[in-house]
């Protein structure tokens, strides 16, 4: 796995629209949060096109993502907002191109598609973090971790809520995102590997039955054999969310493995910033996400 570069002030972050199409307003804003962080923004003029509800053609939409890693002024990458699309791209995608030039891709929600498949294609972290879009409304503790793990002052040590669902500790490479884009990566050529991993998983507006679905499916089709552990993110307005706990025992008691719950990150008020492909620490002793010893 390549070791992610971290980006200090004054260097460019290209955007990019890999899923739906954006209000520009809010767009502007979030612009502007990154550029009183320090950094500087390219903005390629196709990301504002507009196909029904997607952010122009799916071969418009790769290609943008893929001169932004070819191109050797830009430093990191940021997704402008999810909602849907990024499953449609990655037919599209050069994935040795961007072996060759890794950087910070950063982005969630439907993102997740591309978080993915660039840890398991391109052997790259990359980072579960606020879209450009969201940013623009953020809470200061999200735009803090977003700037820290961004710029690697981060420590990567995050205390979770009271939630042990199983207790236990674990090691493992920190990879997961939305649970709804997950599941739909199923049975493709995309499908995830999450073998030796601590599985991560946030939604919103999902009832619990649907989560219980996605995960059952998700478990019948083989993808948590070899996991080491779970940590679950927000779930965001998501109906009868007190049965979750009990249906996250039930998928996974077979593991043996700990599942911890009340990280503050995905669709949630807090949107904490991940560097997922990485190896992490989790302990249901004190509660804490850490950075794990490198294999």
């Amino acid at each position: 796995m390549n070791t992610i570069q971290f980006l200090k002030p004054g260097d460019t972050i290209g955007v990019c629209a890999p899923s739906a199409c954006f209000d520009i307003d809010t767009f502007k804003d979030g612009v502007q949060v990154l550029q009183d962080l320090g950094f500087n923004i390219k903005i390629p003029e196709q990301i504002f096109q507009r196909k029904r509800y997607l952010a122009g053609d799916d071969i418009i939409r790769a290609r943008v993502i893929m001169q932004l890693f070819a191109d050797p002024e830009v430093d990191a990458i940021i997704s402008a907002r999810g909602g849907f699309g990024a499953l449609r791209i990655l037919d599209y995608m050069d994935w040795s191109l961007m072996a060759g030039c890794p950087k910070p891709f950063i982005g969630f929600s439907d993102t997740t598609a591309l978080l993915l498949a660039m840890i398991d294609r391109c052997d790259m972290p990359v980072i579960h973090g606020p879209n450009l879009i969201s940013l623009a409304c953020a809470q200061n503790e999200t735009i803090d971790s977003f700037y820290q793990t961004l710029t690697g002052d981060d420590c990567l040590k995050i205390r979770l809520k009271e939630e042990v669902i199983c207790p236990g500790n674990a090691t493992g490479i920190l990879k997961g995102g939305n649970l709804s884009t997950i599941s739909h990566l199923v049975g493709t050529g995309f499908q995830p590997d999450f073998n030796q991993c601590i599985f991560f998983m946030e939604d919103i507006h999902e009832p619990a039955y649907k989560i219980d679905r996605m995960l059952m499916q998700m478990k019948m089709a083989g993808l948590f054999d070899g996991i080491t552990g779970v940590v679950t993110g927000s779930f965001t307005a998501c109906e009868n969310e007190t049965y979750i706990p009990q249906i996250l025992t039930e998928i996974f008691q077979d593991f043996n493995i700990p599942v911890l719950g009340g990280l503050d990150a995905g669709h949630g008020s807090i949107n904490l910033s991940l560097v997922m492909g990485t190896m992490v620490q989790v302990s249901s002793e004190d509660l804490m996400l850490s950075k794990g010893i490198s294999q």
